[in-house]
């Protein structure tokens, strides 16, 4: 298992939630986050005095996956966030010991399958 961590224009997220879909990459978590790369820095003057503006806006993804998924994980980013441009973001792929699914205690590659329909429902 991996935790896929990527970091992403935040005007790139639809696109890279569309191709994730497409992939059937399900379960993912989403945080507004702000960070510096290779982007070039700003500089404003606010009343008079000059300030570099070296944060920018990203949305962070973190995503749970079993092995198998984690090549169609980071291509789905990669084609869903990608501009060409410096800033475009970063994918971060990290080992993973141990997962366990809260509601029903399943651990391993069982907590990071999606549920389907009839699991949730008892059928």
């Amino acid at each position: 298992m991996k935790l896929v961590i990527a970091i992403v224009r935040p005007e790139k997220l639809n696109d890279v939630l569309e191709a994730l879909y497409r992939a059937e990459v399900r379960g993912l978590t989403i945080s507004r986050v702000r960070g510096h790369g290779g982007e070039t820095e700003e500089v404003e003057t606010y009343r008079g005095v000059t300030v570099k503006v070296e944060l920018h806006d990203k949305v962070r993804l973190e995503i749970g996956v079993s092995d198998n998924f984690v090549d169609a994980t980071v291509r789905a980013i990669l084609s869903g966030g990608a501009t060409g441009e410096v800033g475009d973001g970063k994918i971060f792929v990290l080992p993973v010991e141990k997962v366990y699914r809260i509601r029903t205690a399943e651990e391993g590659q069982a907590a990071v399958t999606p549920v389907t329909v009839e699991d949730s429902s008892g059928v």
